[in-house]
């Protein structure tokens, strides 16, 4: 099966003390045999000069992922070249550790994924962006569908916009769930029917997780 994921981009450092960026951060459900990770596109099918194309070194995997569950879907992508920075391609901040978003926040979701739920329709060539809410993770926790009989609020977050039913979907998966200025969930599963929340890999969880990984494998 062919899975279409996106890629978000890695942390801040303090200034200069990194010259480079070389790790971002998607979803484990996105593991393939191989990856590369496309970096600063608008329209998929076109090779703009803002992109850059980079061939994915190391894939690591959290190792608490499960496959059945979806519970942990965080990977750090290691790259094989160093990102060059601009005015395309930047970072983005990551959340502090365990700092949780209020239930109520407004965030925003992005993504090149189907733009409907039937399921004839085909993938956005240009970037589709949405607005939505944080919700109290009792919506997902006591939400009368089995699918989100696996929802964990502490891996997990509960995001989505019920009353206009917009969530992100297929093909938007690993992609980032911007609220302020920091990264703070990863689109991760959710559900076929028509309004439902997202879920979203909760980032502030696994920040010392990622630090551990970056500082293990930083050159």
């Amino acid at each position: 099966a062919q899975t279409f994921c996106e890629i978000i981009g890695g942390k801040n450092a303090k200034p200069h003390s990194r010259p480079y960026m070389n790790f971002v951060l998607t979803a484990a459900h996105c593991k393939g045999d191989k990856i590369t990770v496309k970096l600063g596109a608008h329209n998929i099918s076109e090779q703009e000069q803002s992109q850059q194309e980079i061939p994915v070194h190391r894939q690591i995997l959290h190792p608490q992922y499960d496959k059945e569950t979806t519970n942990n879907d965080i990977m750090l992508l290691q790259l094989a070249e160093t990102v060059k920075l601009n005015k395309w391609v930047k970072t983005i901040p990551l959340p502090r550790t365990n700092k949780r978003v209020k239930p109520g926040t407004k965030c925003s979701v992005a993504g090149w994924g189907r733009t409907s739920r039937q399921s004839k329709s085909a993938p956005a060539t240009t970037l589709q962006e949405a607005n939505l809410k944080v919700l109290k993770d009792d919506v997902c926790l006591k939400n009368p569908d089995v699918t989100y009989y696996d929802y964990d609020a502490s891996t997990m977050m509960c995001v989505g916009d019920l009353k206009k039913g917009k969530a992100s979907f297929m093909g938007d998966s690993g992609g980032p769930l911007v609220c302020g200025k920091r990264a703070q969930g990863i689109v991760s599963w959710g559900s076929q029917r028509s309004a439902s929340p997202g879920v979203y890999t909760r980032v502030s969880t696994f920040i010392p997780w990622i630090e551990k990984m970056m500082r293990m494998l930083e050159p």
